[in-house]
């Protein structure tokens, strides 16, 4: 402590009010870098204009002093720092068990993919949000995901934030957003899919809606009517491309088209709705885009399903996406390939995952228009919503190294809509098991740091 307290003292003035009044020497600044190494074991970013650590923002470090690890390294991190942009960041690797500095860079926190885009050029492997707290995986693979997303639009809000996702990790390059399948009937539930389409700049994404299904479903929040939202002056205040006179292919026809166009065992489907469209292409026949049936085409086009739905462990009951369509669910499993890798998402994955109202409101507080904040703002959101369905879309794109999954086993379902699990090293069904409160906390703070790009 005797050895440390001349550079603390040293550190505590750097860091006081008036320190921003005086530059301190290359060799007093490197003793208040490799000290702050001393009180932030955690990591730490700082200022070399102000000497202090910023707020926001999201920091990523420069390849050129990545390998950084000890006091004698850092005065040259200070002189690449100077000629940039007078930031320093420090961070802890309990692999290699020592604390790195870099020279760094701070991005606004809503250029989350032009700073992604800038640790891949300068080989990091994270990214550091610093209003949030959290690292962000920079060095992913870079993989042709092709997905479709078949969802239950218009009546809990966690589909409109899982298409608001995919949009995101389009933005980043990570995947190729083919088509939407709307599998709760009404056309508005496809037209809100159109004005997400616009409004997050991929008006062309096709859009297929399910018109022989499970009728009467239970609809939770009411924002079917958001697609025709006008201003006092009767302007439509979202943008549509289908437009009220246009028409939505049928759901499981889409499927077929974007199957037969796509090269074999490509294609992910993330299913976050009822199984009423998948269903339905399971017990189709040729036709004029393929002559394969439903069984053959999904067997030769789709590598996996996501799932969002199933309860497993201990629990023996019913799961309410199944159960609600209980016909078209048992179609649904009795003819889903065994070939295709399936991986649920149960309820209990999402439960701990409350994206308040006022939260989101406050996301997105760089726009007036918007169509998640509109739905929250003139519709009562505070119904025990949770984001349960982002779980099975940030699934299938990041991999499955973000959850931690059962073993590999077969899932039958029961006519009372049960999920029962039955380890087999064979078998083509994983599910994901809940985090911990910290990866809780990371979860859902990544779903917002999506929320407020722009």
């Amino acid at each position: 402590m005797k050895r440390l307290l001349p550079i603390l003292i040293t550190v505590f003035a750097a860091l006081s009010p008036a320190a921003g009044q005086q530059r301190l020497s290359d060799k007093e600044l490197a003793s208040v870098i490799w000290a702050m190494g001393e009180m932030y074991p955690d990591g730490f970013t700082i200022s070399l204009d102000s000497l202090r650590q910023p707020t926001r923002g999201i920091a990523v470090s420069y390849l050129e002093t990545q390998n950084s690890f000890d006091k004698k390294s850092i005065p040259a991190v200070i002189r690449h720092a100077r000629a940039h942009n007078n930031l320093i960041g420090g961070w802890y690797d309990p692999g290699e068990g020592r604390y790195y500095f870099d020279s760094s860079r701070i991005f606004p926190e809503d250029s989350l993919a032009a700073a992604l885009d800038f640790a891949r050029k300068n080989h990091q492997h994270t990214v550091y949000d610093l209003g949030k707290g959290i690292n962000i995986r920079s060095n992913y693979e870079e993989k042709d995901v092709r997905i479709i997303l078949d969802c239950d639009m218009g009546s809990s809000t966690d589909d409109l934030f899982a298409l608001m996702m995919l949009y995101r990790y389009m933005d980043m390059g990570r995947c190729n957003l083919i088509g939407v399948v709307v599998d709760r009937m009404g056309r508005a539930n496809a037209d809100i899919v159109d004005v997400m389409n616009n409004f997050y700049g991929y008006p062309d994404v096709p859009i297929g809606l399910e018109t022989d299904g499970q009728k009467d479903t239970h609809v939770w929040i009411t924002y079917h009517n958001l697609p025709y939202a006008r201003t006092t002056e009767g302007v439509p205040m979202f943008k549509r491309s289908v437009g009220d006179d246009g028409t939505y292919m049928e759901g499981y026809k889409l499927y077929r088209k974007l199957l037969s166009s796509q090269p074999d065992r490509s294609v992910t489907i993330a299913s976050i709705g009822f199984v009423t469209t998948l269903a339905r292409l399971l017990e189709s026949g040729p036709d004029e885009f393929s002559p394969l049936s439903g069984v053959e085409l999904v067997r030769a086009k789709v590598k996996d399903i996501y799932a969002m739905g199933g309860v497993f462990g201990d629990a023996v009951e019913p799961d309410y996406n199944f159960k609600q369509a209980i016909d078209f669910s048992l179609k649904f499993f009795n003819l889903l390939p065994k070939e295709v890798d399936v991986v649920f998402s149960p309820g209990e994955v999402g439960d701990p995952l409350d994206y308040r109202p006022e939260l989101v409101i406050s996301d997105m507080d760089w726009t007036d228009l918007h169509p998640i904040k509109w739905t929250y703002q003139f519709l009562n959101c505070d119904t025990g919503q949770k984001m349960w369905d982002p779980q099975a879309v940030i699934n299938a794109v990041e991999g499955d190294d973000f959850y931690k999954l059962s073993p590999r086993g077969f899932v039958t379902l029961t006519p009372a809509g049960e999920t029962l699990f039955k380890a087999d090293p064979k078998g083509n069904c994983r599910y994901q098991y809940p985090g911990d409160k910290v990866w809780c906390d990371t979860v859902l703070k990544y779903i917002r740091l999506m929320a407020i790009q722009h």
